[in-house]
């Protein structure tokens, strides 16, 4: 009995059965008990998994519907939750609201950019000999290919303006105040990347304006610490020639569109989220008339924007074309009158006026501060982030825009659209 018992103990055998009495059930076969072979072989082998009760793969799916939404219900059932959220979402009503339109019309400028630009890239050759040859093919020989290309050209300018209008009525109306500070952010990141599209989409013309206003707007950052090796890099030289047409297209066309993608789903993403905001203490004092559904009438209303948009881009191409020029010459001298584009004349103008020595510096150096206090706006407004007014960066604001509008205005009165 102790040497059975030590047996047991030490794990080497197990215990004898004693014999089973008289008319006792005899003891089941082992082949008998497989199942729980087998479970005690799975628990032995690995992880026990307990039974899970999972849902319904499509919880949408005896939902009342037509054939056909019932179709795209199985199929999408994903996006359901979103399309609900959507149909809750509200937008307040106020003598403000039409600033809330400029923002769609962003966007719409920018698709029109997508649409014309992929149209233009099936013709266009992106080299030093062939870029204005090819320019010129798709204006003169390519069916409606002059109208894509003003299309293009137009609505790079109205997007652009659009931004602008944007950005100073949402800074107007303080909405950028807590928990929106990661929209204002996104939102400034959105027009840093618009004007560098309008920078290096200049160039690709290859003609003799964009050629000599290119190495004017490079030359700029050299006077900067490590501006030289900067404008190098761009340039990919130290002066404007096929390699520099080459890298710009290749910004404008690879890198760019996956910036401003990313930095567009995060804005809009914070948009559908976060809500519309409305002025501070409208909602208090009552001057908020109510509110309308996002979608479909908000939506419904942002699209006759676009309409309207459309219209003005097609009558801005037709009647007003932008000139093709005469091919870009390194070695010719550059033209009178070379400027930027009309969102970089502020900038060009500061830089002229700051031409005593060390004066391009220190502009680039207010410049930069200045845009960098811009984006930061959110959480330097503490006032607004309580729901208080603030006059002082309403007053900020008057300045930034008052700067930009005078020395925009400064550059055209001398030089001319």
């Amino acid at each position: 009995m102790a040497e059975n018992n030590q047996n047991a103990v030490a794990g080497k055998a197990a215990a004898k059965p004693k014999p089973a009495a008289p008319g006792a059930a005899k003891p089941v076969a082992p082949s008998t008990a497989k199942p729980a072979a087998k479970a005690v072989a799975s628990n032995d082998g690995g992880v026990y998994k307990p039974p899970v009760d999972r849902p319904a793969t499509n919880p949408y799916k005896d939902s009342r519907s037509s054939s056909i939404g019932a179709w795209f219900n199985e199929r999408f059932y994903v996006m359901l939750p979103i399309i609900e959220y959507l149909k809750k979402k509200e937008v307040p009503q106020h003598r403000l609201s039409m600033w809330y339109y400029f923002g769609g019309l962003t966007l719409f400028f920018f698709m029109i950019q997508v649409i014309t630009g992929l149209l233009l890239l099936q013709y266009y050759k992106p080299t030093e000999a062939e870029a204005f040859a090819s320019f010129v093919f798709i204006q003169q020989q390519i069916p409606y290919g002059w109208l894509i290309r003003q299309i293009h050209a137009w609505s790079a300018n109205l997007m652009i303006l659009m931004i602008f209008i944007h950005m100073f009525s949402t800074f107007f109306m303080k909405s950028y105040r807590k928990p929106r500070e990661l929209m204002w952010i996104s939102g400034f990141v959105l027009m840093l990347i618009s004007l560098g599209f309008g920078f290096t989409g200049y160039l690709l013309p290859w003609n003799e304006l964009a050629f000599f206003a290119t190495q004017v707007g490079t030359e700029v950052p050299k006077v900067a610490p490590g501006g030289a090796l900067m404008v190098e890099i761009l340039r990919g030289g130290e002066e404007v020639s096929g390699e520099t047409l080459t890298r710009m297209f290749s910004l404008h066309v690879v890198l760019l569109p996956g910036v401003i993608m990313l930095a567009l789903a995060a804005h809009l993403m914070l948009v559908q989220v976060l809500g519309t905001s409305a002025p501070i203490g409208y909602k208090e004092s009552g001057m908020i008339k109510g509110y309308e559904k996002f979608f479909p009438t908000f939506l419904a209303k942002d699209a006759i924007g676009w309409i309207i948009g459309f219209g003005l881009l097609v009558y801005l191409a037709v009647v007003f074309p932008w000139e093709i020029g005469v091919k870009a010459d390194a070695l010719a001298p550059a033209p009178l009158g070379i400027k930027p584009e009309w969102y970089f004349w502020a900038q060009f103008q500061m830089l002229k006026d700051f031409k005593f020595e060390g004066g391009e510096l220190l502009a680039i150096v207010l410049l930069t501060t200045g845009g960098i206090l811009w984006a930061l706006v959110p959480f330097l407004d503490f006032k607004a982030s309580r729901e208080e007014k603030s006059p002082i960066f309403t007053i900020l604001g008057l300045v930034v825009m008052a700067f930009l509008l005078i020395n925009t205005y400064r550059v055209f009165a001398e030089y001319g659209w």
